[in-house]
Order: C-alpha cells, then sequence, then structure tokens
C-alpha cells in the first residue's frame, strides 16, 4: 500500500531561467513554500495542498500541479511552479 506525501514544498521559477549558471532550483526561485494536504481532493480530482498563500492540487505520484491559486489569483505568466520533497 502506498502513501500520498503530506507536504511538498513548492517553487515558482521565472521560466525564463534556462540555464541557472550552476544555481539550484530553491537560489533562482522568486517565492518558495511548503504546502500540507487538506485530505480532500481539489476541482482536479487530485489531492489538495495549502499553505503560505498557496493552493495547489498535486498528482503526488508525479509531482505535477494540476491547478493552483496563489494569493488567492492565478500563478503569474512567465512563472513555473516545481515540486519538490519538504524536509
Amino acid at each position: 500500500m502506498t502513501t500520498e506525501p503530506q507536504r511538498f514544498t513548492i517553487l515558482l521559477v521565472p521560466e525564463h531561467v534556462v540555464d541557472s549558471g550552476g544555481a539550484s532550483v530553491e537560489d533562482s526561485a522568486v517565492r518558495s513554500a511548503v504546502v500540507e494536504a487538506t485530505g480532500e481532493s481539489g476541482a482536479s480530482g487530485y489531492p489538495r495542498y495549502v499553505g503560505h498563500g498557496i493552493v495547489a492540487d498535486i498528482d503526488p505520484s508525479t509531482r505535477t500541479v494540476e491547478a493552483m491559486l496563489v494569493d488567492g489569483a492565478e500563478l503569474d505568466y512567465g512563472l513555473t511552479a516545481r515540486v519538490t520533497a519538504a524536509s
């Protein structure tokens, strides 16, 4: 039996950052947040995670963000969400 992760870190990274010159994704992020599982499914059907102004439906097996709101609004153009395991 597999269990879904209870927490992820979401990093918002500018799309134009193709080669970060050796910097880590964390160093290139303009915002980060640890989100925790709510136990509910979002409109996308995937588990909902919430934290620090971010609400995201995340596919836990692929770590793909299926839907997201940042401070109650859609993600700004030019930003990409990256999901990593929370420490």
